[in-house]
């Protein structure tokens, strides 16, 4: 797994949020994908690595600005009560 975190300009509430999620949804093979305007940053959980061109291209069609992506392999933590894996 992978994830990547993508920094955008220009979201502003939580529609916006929506827009940026549903686009990248539909254009790549997703686990998850959450979107923060306050924070101004997009979340995305995937098998794997995603074109990242693309993905700013894709984002950018809808109105936004990235401005960084990065990525890291992601491992599912195991559940702990005190909240350390």
């Amino acid at each position: 797994m992978v994830k990547i975190t993508m920094d955008i300009d220009g979201m502003a509430c939580g529609m916006c949020e929506a827009h940026v999620n549903d686009a990248v949804r539909r254009t790549f093979p997703v686990k998850k994908v959450r979107s923060f305007h306050a924070k101004g940053k997009t979340e995305i959980l995937a098998e794997q690595e995603l074109d990242a061109d693309r993905l700013k291209a894709v984002v950018e069609e809808t109105g936004y600005r990235v401005t960084a992506i990065r990525s890291e392999p992601y491992e599912k933590g195991r559940f702990s009560l005190f909240g350390r894996s």
